[in-house]
């Protein structure tokens, strides 16, 4: 079944979040209110730190109401009386272990009522696995084995519950657990002496400090048989960061998208993207990742929630282009993103050869596609899209060959890029999983790169997604990359903008033509016509859309990277 119409215009869509211009949404709303940016944008894909979050920039989220520190309803007010509709995210496989249906769990255990709102890994793998040494449950290896990791070991949490036992609890993104230093007073109920329990602390808190396991402490021999004793006071303490799996078997989570949809819906919502859905449906035996039917069963039973609110869903899913799965959500009637075109383009412009972005782009005509295409955005550039795939004992071409990927991979590299990375189920890196840098780092930080690289996308079918910092030719930020630590790749390309910044910008013939193009893409009735992409050389191509007598045409010529545009 299709998922009913919603009727989104087919303007420009911006990118960023709340706080990336300036220090809070009402600079961004500032800026569109500019006469620079007048008609410029029609939607606005708000990223999730709009909601109350405590990680991974926003994607680990406690709950769906409004960030006070970065949004106000006056600010959706602004926004309405601008014409530009929203864009939100909904994780729908994971929420914060901060969010209160955790929190509830961690507080009343068995007697919690969200105690089944998550996946206990131990139960989900019963009878199918055997326990190692710390009692948790390794599945059989033929299961084992199908299982897609997002970083090395088991993806479990372990979780302290009131009773004092720990429960292993499914975890496929991050997490973090922080062991909180302990005091002579919190062993006042262990039978020591004075000295052994100020020599105890000492002891434990060096090894907190040090990163140290604690089970492998040595106590004095006085202490040693309340060894047990003391790591239930010091696993207490302790705090965790994550993003636990939610058990889409319970129909309490269920309830709670009905009550997120409904509440994003009064926000002014009208696309919903749905973020990590494909790891939403487990099942012993299959692959943690689109499982099929159970996927689809829970996208449809999303989309009937999504109609009641009037929203138009977006499914979120990297997959190499030989599985077809972009096909497949394509062919439900949802719309997709375009995650093969950044890629693409960094090809097109390296090689001066448009045969593989020329074929994509027919491709979405010929097959209908509704597409949101972009060139950088909060994540990375895609590359393990564009490939091939062997699929039931035939191979299934890619957009590009793996070489021609690698090249990609390579020329952003050599550029100051960073990667992320895919692991087995034995914790050995398989594959890159995106590469990150700004997209104007990513073309050597050359003007005319991005000016052609930005036309082509905005004769390309689809909504086109802006992400801010391309907007303002933004170049990698290692500072802030290094300060983030492990997994800090992403904030290459998160770079805040001052005010200081915007004005500088505003001055660069490189935001100023972008803007321009943006306008007329965001304004111009031919673009809501047909499309027609030619190859008239491979170096050479024209991208044309008529509706009416109304024609706006690009050619461009990648042997000098020169374009032109014409409209009626």
């Amino acid at each position: 079944m299709s998922q009913k119409s919603t009727k989104i215009p087919n303007g420009v869509m911006l990118n960023a979040y709340p706080d990336s211009i300036g220090t809070k949404l009402s600079d961004t709303v500032a800026l569109l209110k500019r006469p620079e940016f007048k008609d410029v944008f029609s939607l606005f894909y708000a990223l999730p730190t709009f909601f109350n979050s405590d990680l991974d920039r926003g994607f680990s989220i406690i709950d769906y109401d409004l960030n006070k520190d970065l949004v106000t309803p006056e600010d959706l007010e602004t926004l309405e009386e601008l014409n530009v509709m929203l864009k939100f995210d909904i994780v729908l496989n994971h929420l914060s272990v901060g969010s209160p249906q955790f929190q509830d769990m961690l507080t009343h255990g068995d007697d919690s009522k969200y105690k089944d709102f998550f996946i206990n890994w131990n139960q989900f793998w019963e009878g199918n696995g055997t326990k190692n040494e710390q009692g948790i449950i390794v599945p059989k290896k033929e299961y084992l084995d199908k299982l897609f990791m997002r970083k090395p070991g088991l993806p479990i949490l372990n979780v302290l519950f009131p009773d004092g036992s720990e429960r292993p609890y499914w975890n496929t993104f991050y997490q973090q657990v922080t062991f909180h230093p302990i005091q002579q007073k919190d062993l006042e109920g262990i039978d020591i002496s004075e000295d052994d329990r100020a020599h105890t602390v000492s002891l434990v808190n060096d090894a907190i400090g040090a990163g140290e396991e604690l089970s492998s402490i040595r106590f004095r021999e006085s202490v040693r048989p309340h060894k047990k004793h003391i790591l239930t006071v010091v696993n207490q303490k302790r705090t965790y960061l994550g993003q636990m799996d939610v058990n889409a078997n319970s129909e309490l989570v269920w309830d709670f998208y009905d009550e997120t949809l409904k509440k994003v819906s009064a926000f002014g919502c009208k696309i919903l993207r749905l973020d990590a859905f494909a790891y939403l449906h487990k099942e012993v035996g299959k692959t943690n990742f689109f499982n099929t039917p159970g996927t689809w069963d829970h996208l449809e039973r999303i989309r009937k929630i999504a109609e009641k609110y009037e929203l138009v869903l977006l499914p979120e899913i990297h997959s190499e282009y030989g599985l077809g799965l972009h096909d497949e959500v394509a062919s439900k009637g949802y719309q997709i993103y375009d995650f093969f075109f950044p890629g693409l383009v960094i090809h097109t412009l390296e090689t001066a050869d448009a045969t593989a972005l020329v074929k994509w782009a027919n491709e979405i005509v010929t097959k209908v596609y509704k597409t949101v295409n972009m060139l950088g955005c909060h994540d990375g550039i895609p590359v393990l899209d564009l490939k091939g795939v062997e699929k039931n004992g035939e191979y299934h071409k890619g957009l590009l060959q793996d070489a021609e990927i690698e090249n990609i991979i390579n020329i952003i590299l050599d550029r100051g890029g960073r990667v992320k990375n895919i692991y087995d189920p034995e914790g050995n890196k398989i594959s890159y999983y995106q590469v990150n840098a700004t997209f104007y780092s990513a073309l050597g930080e050359n003007d005319d790169k991005l000016l052609l690289a930005r036309a082509l996308q905005l004769f390309m079918p689809g909504i086109p997604q802006i992400w801010y910092l391309d907007l303002f030719a933004g170049k990698n930020d290692y500072v802030a990359a290094d300060a983030a630590g492990t997994g800090g790749h992403k904030e290459i390309n998160r770079t805040t903008l001052s005010q200081e910044d915007i004005e500088a910008g505003l001055q660069k013939e490189v935001v100023l033509r972008q803007l321009e193009m943006l306008r007329l893409r965001n304004t111009h009735p031919a673009f809501n016509g047909k499309l027609s992409v030619t190859n008239i050389n491979k170096d050479y191509l024209e991208i044309s859309w008529k509706n009416g007598d109304e024609i706006a045409l690009l050619k461009a010529d990648l042997s000098d990277m020169t374009f032109e545009i014409t409209v009626s």
